[in-house]
């Protein structure tokens, strides 16, 4: 990671955050324009193009600020989609991924002339060759293959293993090549590889320009030339030290596959971050609505719970909790921090060492501008938390 040290929560930030309602999101923009700012410097020498991974979070003024810097757009849902270009990204820089896109969602991609669909099996490619024949268009399609590289994260978001549901396998490539290439709707742009999330081995993405040299050797050798190579995302951010590191370290992402990767004559390299743009400009705040002894241990009992913030209930994701209230006191006491939700699941972290905590207390949740927002619920029929922005 790239060390680069914020302050989040300032003294003068926290002199406005006393009469907060909770649960509430906070996005600091500034974090979030310096990440853009590094992104452009890492990728401009190197002609590198990104696309913007819509998954992360799609807050209006977030998507504004990402399409200002001149991302393109990742989308792996027809709503994403639409969400891109109602926000103003280009149809010609939006790719459309997916193992179950519908017939409604790959026709409104046909519609609007989107760059590319990242295809996933021999299955969609028919239903979208039959659609675009019927409307008489021509869809771009990258093949999503699978590599076969360990990814070393979470097994839940780990995509790039032949266990896994996504992309081609190695035994089915020809006739899904010769398929495309012989039906007048659809183009073989490139191809397209993902092994995952949260990556936080360099290594990993070292072996997948390995394989990525073997699968372009693959398409050379039967005399097939790829406009474009996408090798995903999956970069990862140290949610452990958010202000510590509140920037990843872009430059060192992107030399691996500027010194590793094979790039042929005229071939574009295309990547897909999310997670590592926007995941330290966002926190959530909550408040302590009883602190609970229990006979082992205390419970510090939010107002908000996995309906905001469902990663560490979904696979135990680590999220930094702070007392905001507490910011000087050094005592630290061991507490559960949970949620109000009706599951046992609904828990933030356990024995997390935090100053005496008191009913009332303003707490923070780190690193929640990916996958924090975008994936809340109103299970409970509870509310939708609302926006802040510094």
């Amino acid at each position: 990671m790239n060390v680069a040290t914020t302050s989040f929560f300032s003294p003068e930030r926290m002199a406005s955050l006393h009469e907060v309602a909770t649960p509430c999101y906070v996005y600091d923009l500034n974090i979030l324009g310096e990440t853009l700012n590094r992104l452009q410097a890492a990728v401009s020498p190197r002609n590198f193009h990104v696309h913007y991974a819509f998954k992360a979070n799609t807050d209006k003024r977030i998507l504004e600020i990402v399409r200002e810097a001149g991302l393109g757009a990742d989308c792996v849902s027809g709503q994403e989609v639409k969400c891109a270009i109602d926000n103003g990204f280009r149809p010609n820089q939006v790719a459309f991924a997916g193992v179950g896109k519908t017939d409604a969602e790959i026709q409104l991609a046909l519609q609007h002339d989107i760059f590319c669909f990242n295809a996933e099996s021999m299955p969609e490619l028919q239903v979208i060759a039959e659609l675009a024949a019927q409307t008489n268009r021509v869809a771009r399609i990258a093949l999503r293959l699978n590599p076969n590289v360990k990814a070393n994260t979470h097994h839940y978001i780990t995509t790039g293993l032949e266990e896994n549901k996504f992309g081609i396998g190695m035994h089915e490539l020809s006739s899904v090549v010769d398929f495309v290439l012989a039906h007048p709707n659809l183009e073989l742009l490139g191809m397209h590889v993902h092994i995952g999330s949260q990556i936080t081995d360099m290594e990993v993405f070292r072996t997948l320009c390995m394989r990525v040299n073997e699968l372009q050797e693959w398409f050379a050798s039967r005399r097939i030339a790829l406009k474009v190579i996408n090798v995903g995302g999956g970069l990862g951010v140290n949610y452990h030290e958010p202000d510590r590191d509140a920037f990843p370290n872009l430059e060192q992402y992107f030399d691996i596959f500027s010194q590793h990767l094979h790039v042929r004559p005229n071939q574009e390299v295309h990547f897909e971050l999310g997670r590592s743009l926007v995941a330290q400009c966002g926190a959530l705040l909550s408040r302590v609505t009883y602190i609970k002894q229990g006979v082992q241990t205390q419970f510090a009992i939010l107002d908000a719970g996995m309906t905001e913030l469902i990663r560490p209930a979904l696979y135990q994701a680590y999220h930094k909790i702070e007392n905001l209230s507490a910011i000087g006191k050094t005592a630290t006491q061991r507490y559960d921090v949970v949620g109000p939700v009706c599951e046992s699941s609904d828990c933030f972290g356990k024995a997390v060492d935090l100053p005496e905590t008191k009913r009332g207390d303003l707490i923070a949740i780190r690193s929640t501008g990916a996958y924090g927002e975008v994936m809340a619920s109103n299970y409970n029929l509870r509310e939708r938390a609302p926006t802040l922005y510094f």
